[in-house]
C-alpha cells in the first residue's frame, strides 16, 4: 500500500473515531456520567485525534531533485508540476505545506530581512501582517504553480548584507555563494514560506517540510532544533550519480542524525537514477551500478541498505501524469511510497492508537466508577427497605431519624475532606511552580547571558550542560513531588473509603520522567552548534539570539505538555471526590423520599423496592452500553452481555450507616 493510500486510511480512521467520540460524549451527558475529569479527557482525546499531524521533512543540498520528488509523490494528480522544479536552485527558502481550515488558500512569505531581528520563526508566525500573502486557486493548477514559483525568488545584495543575513562566512570561503561581476551576491528573497491548500492529504493532517541547502539549514536554528526533530520522517535526497558528497555528509552529520537518534524514521533517496540509464550498458549492468552506489551510501551514512532507496522522481512524475505503468515501475517511485506508507504511517498509527487506547481505558474506568457508586447506593437502600418489611410506624419513624442523623454527620465531615484538598493543592502548587514558565525562564537566564556575551564564547558548551542539568533536576523534583501527591491521595482516599463507604481510587500518576527524554533530544540537537566549527557563527549576536529563542520555544512546548498532564491528573482526583460527594447527597435525598412514601401509604414500601430493582437493571444496561461504546472506539472485542445481570447482594453491610 502506498503512502497516499495508507494516509487515506489513517484519515478515515481519525474521522470515524471523532464521530464515535462525539456520540459517546452525548450519551454520557444524557446519563449524567460526564464529570469534569471525564469531560477533559474526552476533550483531549478529540483534540489529539483531530489535530494529529504527520510531518514529513524533505532535506537535501541544492539540485538533488527534492521539489520534483515532492511533486511526484503528492501532486501528480494535478497533471503538472506544482512545486517549482526547474534546473538549478528552485526552493530558496524553507517551505511548509499544510492545511488550516481557518485560513483561506494562500502562500505566506516571510521577508529575508527579518533575519536581522532576533525573533524566532515561531514568534513571527504570530504576526501575520509581517508576511506577504498571495491568494491561491486550488482549482487552477496553472495559477497554483505560478504562485508557488515565488519561493524561488532571489535578491542581489552586497557582501556585507549577505554576511549580516547569514549567507556569507569569512571563515568558510569554500561554502560561500558566488560573487558576480558587480560584487553582488544572490540570496533568497524570503526567509520562510507557508503554503495553505486543501489538498486531500494535507486536509487529513499531512505537513510537508521542504528545506533548501546547507546554508539555509545552518542559519536557521529553529529548523534543526525544532522543525526537523519533530518530523515523523525525514527523507534525505542524494544524487544517484555522485552519491554522498562532502556537503551531503555535513548536512547528515550536523543536522539530521545525532547519537541516540532513531534512524528508522530516516529514509535516504538516491534520486535521478535515470542519469545512469545508459543505452551502451545492459539493464543488468545499470542495476549493478545503482546497487553499488546504494551499498556505499548506506555504509557512509550508517544506515541499513533497506533505508536507501534508488528513485527517479522526474520519470515517476511523468509516468503518473501519463499513466505509464512500465515507466512508473522503472522509476522505483512505488518502492519509496511503500517504505513511507509502511514505515512512517504504520509507526504513526501504532503510536496514536496506543495513546488513544490508554485514554479510553482511563475514561472507561472513571465513568464506570460513577455507575459503581450508584449501584452500591441502590444496594444500601435495598437493605434498608427490606429491613422495614412488617415493621410498625415507630420503627419507620426511627429509620427516618437515623438517616437524618447520618446526613447531618456527613455534612459536618467536610473539614476532613477539605484537609485532603488543602494538602493536595499545596503540593500541586509546588509542581506548577517547578514546571511553570517563570521557572523555565529563570533556568535559561544563565545560558542566555552566556550566549549574549560579545565575541568568542568559549564557555557556552559548559553553560548548556549546566542548564540542561538544572532542567533535569527540576523535572526530577517535580516527579518526586508527584510521587508524594500520589502516596497522599492513595492513603487519604483509602481512609475516606473506610469512613464514608466511598470507592475513591487515586488516578494514574503522570510519568513526568518521560519528558527527560525530550530534554535529552533537545540538548543533542543543540550540541551541533557548540563545536569548534561554529565558534565564529556563535560570535554573531543575531545568530545566538535566534538560537536562544528557538531553544526557549521548544522547551516551552515540553513544559506545557507536562503541565497539561498534571492538570488532567488533578482534575481526575478532584472530580472523583466531587462526584462521590454529589452521589452521596443524592442518595440521602432518595432514602428520605422513600421513607416518606412508606409513611404515607402501606404499598409504598413494595413499590420502592420494585423501583430499585428496575434501577439496578438500568444501571446494568448503562454499564454494558459504556463498555460497548468504548470498545468500539479502540476496536476491541465487546464483553459478553449476560442474559440476566445478578441482583445486588441485599445482605451487603451498609457502609454509610457505619459512619454514624
Amino acid at each position: 500500500m502506498s503512502f497516499n493510500e495508507q494516509f487515506d486510511q489513517h484519515g478515515a480512521w481519525r474521522r470515524q473515531f471523532a464521530l464515535r467520540l462525539k456520540l459517546l460524549a452525548e450519551w454520557m451527558k444524557d446519563h449524567d456520567l460526564l464529570d469534569a475529569a471525564v469531560e477533559e479527557r474526552l476533550r483531549q482525546l478529540e483534540s489529539q485525534v483531530r489535530s494529529d499531524k504527520v510531518m514529513v521533512a524533505f532535506v537535501a543540498e541544492f539540485s538533488r531533485g527534492k521539489s520534483e520528488l515532492i511533486n511526484a509523490i503528492f501532486f501528480a494528480g494535478y497533471g503538472r508540476r506544482i512545486m517549482p522544479a526547474s534546473a538549478g536552485r528552485t526552493t530558496m527558502c524553507p517551505t511548509e505545506l499544510g492545511y488550516d481550515a481557518d485560513v483561506p488558500p494562500c502562500l505566506r512569505l516571510l521577508p529575508i530581512e527579518t533575519r536581522l531581528q532576533t525573533q524566532a520563526l515561531m514568534e513571527w508566525r504570530m504576526v501575520p501582517e509581517k508576511w506577504t500573502r498571495v491568494d491561491l486557486d486550488v482549482n487552477d493548477p496553472k495559477q497554483l504553480a505560478q504562485a508557488l514559483e515565488k519561493v524561488a525568488e532571489i535578491r542581489r545584495v552586497s557582501k556585507d548584507e549577505a554576511r549580516a543575513l547569514g549567507f556569507w562566512h569569512d571563515e568558510s570561503p569554500d561554502d560561500n555563494p558566488r560573487v558576480d561581476a558587480d560584487g553582488m551576491i544572490e540570496v533568497p528573497r524570503w526567509r520562510h514560506a507557508l503554503i495553505n491548500i486543501a489538498h486531500p492529504l494535507l486536509k487529513q493532517g499531512l505537513v510537508i517540510l521542504d528545506t533548501p541547502g546547507l546554508n539555509a539549514i545552518g542559519a536557521e536554528p529553529e529548523l534543526t532544533v525544532s522543525l526537523i526533530p519533530q518530523a515523523h520522517a525525514v527523507v534525505f535526497i542524494l544524487a544517484a550519480d555522485t552519491g554522498v558528497t562532502k556537503s551531503d555528509l555535513t548536512i547528515w552529520r550536523e543536522h539530521l542524525i545525532t547519537e541516540g537518534d532513531n534512524t528508522e524514521a530516516r529514509l535516504v533517496v538516491l534520486n535521478k537514477i535515470d542519469t545512469m540509464w545508459d543505452a551502451l550498458s545492459t539493464p543488468v549492468q545499470v542495476q549493478a551500478q545503482i546497487n553499488r552506489q546504494r551499498v556505499t551510501s548506506a555504509e557512509i551514512l550508517g544506515l541499513p541498505e533497506s533505508q536507501v532507496i534508488p528513485v527517479s522522481a522526474q520519470k515517476g512524475l511523468v509516468a503518473k501524469v501519463n499513466r505509464d505503468d512500465a515507466l512508473l515501475q522503472a522509476s522505483c517511485l512505488p518502492a519509496l511510497e511503500l517504505a513511507l506508507g509502511q514505515g512512517v504511517m504504520g509507526q504513526r498509527q501504532k503510536i496514536l492508537r496506543s495513546a488513544v487506547a490508554g485514554g479510553i481505558a482511563e475514561l472507561r474506568t472513571e465513568a464506570g466508577r460513577v455507575i459503581h457508586i450508584r449501584r452500591r447506593d441502590l444496594a444500601e437502600q435495598m437493605v434498608e427497605l427490606r429491613g422495614l418489611r412488617g415493621k410498625n410506624v415507630t420503627v419507620i419513624r426511627h429509620m427516618r431519624s437515623r438517616i437524618e442523623q447520618e446526613q447531618g454527620e456527613f455534612d459536618t465531615s467536610g473539614a476532613k475532606i477539605q484537609a485532603v484538598r488543602s494538602v493536595h493543592l499545596k503540593l500541586l502548587r509546588e509542581m506548577f511552580n517547578l514546571l511553570g514558565t517563570s521557572t523555565l525562564k529563570a533556568e535559561l537566564a544563565q545560558l542566555t547571558d552566556a550566549l549574549k556575551q560579545p565575541g568568542i564564547k568559549l564557555g557556552v558548551k559548559k553553560a548548556y550542560g549546566q542548564t540542561f542539568a538544572r532542567l533535569r533536576e527540576g523535572l526530577q523534583k517535580a516527579a518526586t513531588t508527584s510521587g508524594e501527591i500520589q502516596s497522599m491521595l492513595t492513603a487519604s482516599f483509602r481512609q475516606l473509603n473506610a469512613e464514608f463507604g466511598f470507592s475513591l481510587q487515586a488516578p494514574t500518576e503522570p510519568e513526568l520522567i518521560n519528558y527527560a527524554n525530550d530534554l535529552e533530544q533537545i540538548e543533542r540537537s543543540h550540541l551541533q552548534y557548540l563545536g569548534v566549527a561554529n565558534v565564529l557563527k556563535l560570535a554573531q549576536p543575531e545568530f545566538t539570539e535566534r538560537l536562544a529563542r528557538a531553544l526557549a520555544t521548544r522547551l516551552r512546548v515540553v513544559y506545557e505538555s507536562a503541565l497539561n498532564e498534571v492538570e488532567l491528573w488533578n482534575k481526575s482526583a478532584a472530580s472523583q471526590l466531587d462526584a462521590q460527594l454529589r452521589e452521596r447527597r443524592r442518595n440521602f435525598g432518595r432514602r428520605l423520599e422513600a421513607i416518606e412514601r412508606i409513611q404515607q401509604a402501606a404499598s409504598g414500601l413494595d413499590e420502592r423496592i420494585s423501583e430499585i430493582g428496575d434501577q439496578e437493571n438500568v444501571l446494568n444496561e448503562l454499564d454494558h452500553k459504556l463498555a460497548e461504546l468504548t470498545s468500539h472506539l479502540v476496536g476491541a472485542p465487546l464483553p459478553q452481555k449476560k442474559a440476566q445481570e445478578p441482583q445486588l447482594d441485599a445482605t451487603e453491610p451498609m457502609a454509610l450507616s457505619q459512619v454514624a
